[in-house]
């Protein structure tokens, strides 16, 4: 396949066969529904997505990618079974809408040795690469690296939305995409993929998440890294599936962050459109916006009702105002929720990355509910029952 490749030609059987040719013949893709799911993307991607021909080829070079990542992950776990031993049901997770600190607070969290977390460049290459030793991951690092240049230079506006950064620890998104049960509307106008997805079982979604972080997990012993004490998650993605998460990982605790909706959620239509743009030609910002909004919504809801059903002391609520005004504060907060000792050196070591990664080093980033398609009445009715429960004290 390359630039030329036609629409017709992305089928799951031809993305199943170029995967396995990449992987020197592996041809065992784990048992989820991958098939069913790919075959829904594949279908909405050919019916609305309008991709251009560079989107064709880097939406069908991401799907490949996913696939060979599995296909190396399942051999590995193959050869050695104690990978799938590995404890990893006490997670802490932050969960929150986009641009409300989750990134600060966790890249600040992620200081400390104490806790695992993945790089960017972990996250988009969970799998060695040919002619590379676990030991030295030289290669993906590069790859990442020259990635995410590329994308500065395409679309400069990502990096004031979200400080894009090939080695630092960023959210687990791109592994949950590996189920391909997973929000691919980042990346694509797929309405009828998006609403598919609503009916499904979307548990592998997690149950291959905590099969990629053991699989890092392992990597970093390989590598001789420090062993952590527990996992830092963090992604809005968990706002739809949070019954999920705490099934498949049963001891885990979750930061909820807070932020006003109209402050946030253009803003997120503003990332999603751009990302739209390296994927097709002109992608309508009303239609990113829109569909975001309902999206986030209807997380944001479901997010209360699981609350509701858990005890309350699983969950920690913390306002991004907080986060940017008081982080040590929030810190000493999150350190005891999290049952770890706040140490001198933690808290060294967070107020010299705070010192160097304030938000006033980044570029500002304004965009107006309106150009998405969205107004205030919009917000209210989405969100009354979010702002009554979590913002009110703040109006």
């Amino acid at each position: 396949m390359n630039a030329h490749t036609r629409i017709q030609d992305l089928t799951v059987d031809n993305l199943l066969a170029t995967a396995i040719e990449r992987a020197k013949g592996l041809s065992n893709f784990g048992d989820d529904n991958y098939r069913q799911a790919l075959q829904a993307l594949l279908d909405a991607l050919a019916g609305e997505a309008e991709l251009s021909q560079t989107g064709l080829y880097l939406m069908q070079e991401r799907l490949v990618g996913q696939l060979v990542n599995r296909l190396v992950m399942e051999d590995y776990l193959s050869r050695y079974p104690e990978i799938t031993q590995i404890e990893l049901d006490d997670p802490l997770v932050i969960v929150g809408l986009p641009r409300t600190g989750t990134t600060m607070l966790q890249r600040t969290l992620a200081v400390d040795p104490r806790f695992y977390s993945a790089a960017w460049w972990e996250t988009r290459y969970p799998a060695p690469l040919e002619d590379e030793t676990l030991a030295v991951p030289a290669k993906r690092i590069a790859q990442a690296k020259a990635e995410v240049e590329l994308m500065a230079e395409a679309i400069p506006q990502i990096l004031a939305i979200h400080p894009l950064d090939a080695v630092l620890c960023d959210e687990e998104f791109m592994l949950m995409e590996h189920s391909f049960l997973c929000a691919m509307d980042a990346y694509a106008n797929v309405p009828s993929y998006t609403r598919w997805l609503d009916q499904q079982d979307q548990r592998p979604v997690y149950t291959q998440l905590k099969r990629m972080l053991q699989f890092l997990q392992w990597q970093k012993n390989q590598r001789g890294e420090p062993a952590g004490q527990r996992w830092l998650l963090k992604a809005p993605q968990h706002l739809h599936t949070l019954h999920l998460l705490l099934d498949v990982f049963p001891k885990a605790q979750v930061i909820l962050t807070h932020r006003e909706p109209a402050q946030t959620i253009p803003s997120m239509a503003s990332m999603a459109h751009t990302l739209w743009q390296m994927y097709s030609d002109n992608p309508d910002p009303k239609a990113a916006g829109t569909q975001w909004n309902s999206r986030m919504a209807r997380g944001i809801r479901h997010t209360m009702q699981v609350r509701d059903q858990h005890a309350a002391e699983r969950f920690l609520d913390i306002n991004f105002a907080d986060t940017v005004a008081k982080p040590m504060e929030v810190l000493e907060t999150v350190y005891a929720f999290a049952n770890l000792p706040f140490t001198d050196k933690a808290r060294a070591d967070a107020q010299v990355w705070l010192s160097q990664n304030s938000r006033e080093k980044r570029a500002s980033h304004d965009y107006s509910l309106e150009r998405f398609g969205l107004n205030e009445a919009q917000m209210t009715q989405d969100y009354m029952e979010y702002r009554a429960r979590h913002l009110s004290a703040n109006h």
